[in-house]
């Protein structure tokens, strides 16, 4: 296509091509309005416009105000309206950047009439790009604006697909860092990806009622050759969204397991605090006895029990001596000089949780990625 010099103020590029029998023809943007009615059908692409860069398109194409008000303003949610002969259908591509963990939602609204399309471009994605591309090489079936939309459609299906293999590759590197057994808590890396699958599903799930009437071929711009095509990337994206489905599933076990594993260890820790303080507690009991005892005849009182028997002192010793014995096995009876059994056991069923959640998300991975792309 051909790039059309840019009026001042512009936001972005229109660009204008009539194709005719799987041939591109470029075009300016007069040259556009008075091919319409020739053979093919003539493809307007604008990128990031204003409404009064695509005023004259919309005059001339008769497009429905709101919706070019709508489409240029974009945060639109995927859809399909008719109004008339005309077509409007909003797609929302994605792109994932694996770096940073998110996910780029972009917007792209396509107008399509008996024979022109015009579309609006939100965001950085080259999913129009790629489509022209296809179109120019002849390689494909040719079916007139419903084949620039299905290419589209597939276009953006397949970049959700993409996305979604990134994102499995997260999942799974997060399973190896919660599961093998380090200290450090993963949850703020788990709820970030989850709140981006949140965005992604908010692109894909609205997309499945749209191309479901894409398939059944209920608009006279749609060919009946194009609805197979369609039924197809219908089918992919049934596939995508279960994926997503899983990918929030899973990235609950893994915060569920992560959650776990971070008040087993809070409770050992604890648990481990309170063992120090009985086992403190016990000893400095245990050399009270001494002391107290120690600390009555260091009184230096002139009348002082058994002074002058020469066995008071080995008695006082022995008496010592026997309580703290005493102390020392009544301690050691009740865990108080060494740590229970139930820190062990706590440890155990904690371990049993971990490879419970394990094996949950493992199965939940197998069954969500079994047969998910043809």
């Amino acid at each position: 296509m051909t790039e059309l010099a840019q009026r001042p103020g512009r936001s972005g590029p229109v660009r204008c091509a009539r194709y005719v029998g799987g041939r591109r023809v470029d075009l300016t943007l007069d040259g556009a309005f008075a091919a319409c009615s020739a053979e093919g059908f003539v493809w307007i692409e604008c990128t990031d416009p204003t409404r009064e860069d695509i005023a004259a398109v919309a005059t001339e194409f008769r497009l429905p105000e709101l919706a070019v008000a709508d489409a240029v303003a974009a945060h639109q949610r995927p859809k399909l309206e008719v109004h008339g002969d005309i077509l409007l259908v909003v797609l929302k591509p994605v792109h994932y950047v694996d770096s940073y963990e998110v996910v780029e939602v972009t917007e792209v609204a396509l107008f399509l009439g008996p024979s022109f399309v015009v579309t609006i471009r939100h965001g950085d994605n080259d999913v129009l790009d790629r489509v022209r591309r296809d179109l120019d090489s002849g390689e494909h079936p040719e079916f007139g604006v419903a084949g620039v939309l299905y290419r589209v459609a597939d276009r953006v299906v397949d970049g959700y697909r993409e996305a979604i293999d990134y994102i499995y590759d997260d999942v799974d590197d997060i399973e190896e860092q919660v599961f093998g057994g380090g200290d450090q808590d993963r949850s703020e890396r788990i709820y970030s990806l989850k709140r981006e699958v949140a965005d992604f599903r908010r692109a894909v799930s609205p997309l499945s009622r749209t191309l479901e009437t894409l398939a059944d071929g209920r608009h006279p711009v749609l060919t009946p050759a194009a609805e197979p095509y369609f039924r197809g990337v219908h089918d992919h994206l049934l596939r995508a969204a279960d994926n997503v489905e899983a990918i929030d599933r899973l990235l609950s076990d893994v915060l569920q397991a992560n959650v776990a594993q971070v008040s087993v260890r809070q409770s050992q820790i604890q648990l481990r605090q309170n063992e120090d303080m009985r086992r403190i507690s016990a000893w400095a009991a245990i050399a009270l006895v001494p002391t107290a005892v120690a600390g009555i005849y260091g009184m230096n009182f002139e009348h002082m029990p058994e002074l002058d028997w020469q066995y008071g002192y080995p008695l006082v010793l022995g008496v010592i001596l026997t309580i703290c014995l005493a102390l020392y096995f009544n301690f050691r009876a009740r865990h108080w000089l060494g740590a229970p059994a139930s820190a062990e056991s706590q440890a155990d069923g904690a371990g049993r949780v971990r490879r419970e959640l394990k094996s949950r998300a493992r199965k939940l991975r197998r069954t969500a990625r079994f047969g998910s792309w043809s």
